[in-house]
C-alpha cells in the first residue's frame, strides 16, 4: 500500500493488523495523533507503538516449527 501525503509516517493500523487486515493509518497534525479510516481507531505514536509490541509477543515463535511437545 502507498505511503499517504499526508502526515511523516503511516503506521499500519494496531487494530486491524490484529485482525489481519493491512490498513494504514492518516496522520492529523492539528490533534497530533493517528487515525485510521476503517475501525476509526486512534492514538499517538506510543499507544501504536505499545499495540505493535504486544502483536510482535502474540505472534513470536511464528516462523518456528516446533517438533516436541
Amino acid at each position: 500500500m502507498a505511503q499517504g501525503r499526508k502526515g511523516k509516517l503511516n503506521y499500519r493500523c494496531p487494530r486491524c493488523l490484529m485482525r489481519e487486515i493491512d490498513m494504514d493509518m492518516l496522520y492529523d497534525k492539528d490533534a497530533d495523533e493517528y487515525y485510521c479510516l476503517r475501525c476509526s481507531f486512534t492514538g499517538d505514536e506510543n499507544e501504536i507503538k505499545r499495540l505493535y509490541q504486544q502483536f510482535r509477543e502474540k505472534y513470536r515463535d511464528r516462523m518456528t516449527r516446533f517438533t516436541e511437545f
